[in-house]
């Protein structure tokens, strides 16, 4: 690249160019709002997860039930969410991103689930940790994949 050369921006649309400011504001006009639903969301999930962890405690250096649990749960909610909204019913703009985002994403908590990983295999538990890295991705996808196929089902037969 030649002295004084700016790098290429990729724009979201060809007609618009984010380095002109005018621009610029007018793609960014939006996400205000859907920067805030997020927010509210994850701060309510959030809660909802501490409050899991207060209902159903896990001493340290036991496997962590709770994480697995809420994280099977929310992958569950958000395969029946997902079939709801693209299925059903034509949601608000802001409801995805409030409720799949910012609720099931602060409730669900895989950055828990990667620390408990970590301290497993610090403890000199490493088989545990890889037991519980399988089980929470078994867990997990099976939850989706359960929910996605049970509220179809459900809707089916709701509809003959």
């Amino acid at each position: 690249m030649s002295k004084g050369a700016q790098p290429s921006r990729a724009a979201t649309d060809p007609d618009v160019d984010l380095a002109i400011p005018a621009q610029r504001r007018v793609v960014t006009r939006g996400l205000g709002p859907v920067v805030a639903v997020v927010a509210l969301g994850g701060a309510i999930g959030a809660c909802a997860r501490y409050g899991a962890s207060l209902l159903w405690t896990t001493r340290p250096g036991f496997f962590p039930w709770t994480t697995l649990l809420v994280n099977g749960v929310g992958c569950a909610v958000i395969g029946v969410f997902m079939v709801v909204i693209t299925d059903v019913w034509a949601a608000h703009r802001l409801v995805r991103p409030f409720f799949g985002t910012g609720v099931l994403g602060g409730f669900t908590t895989f950055s828990t689930y990667a620390v408990d990983i970590q301290k497993f295999v610090a403890a000199g538990q490493p088989r545990t940790g890889l037991a519980y890295l399988a089980l929470t991705l078994l867990v997990a996808l099976t939850a989706v994949w359960s929910a996605v196929w049970l509220t179809r089902r459900a809707l089916v037969w709701r509809h003959r």
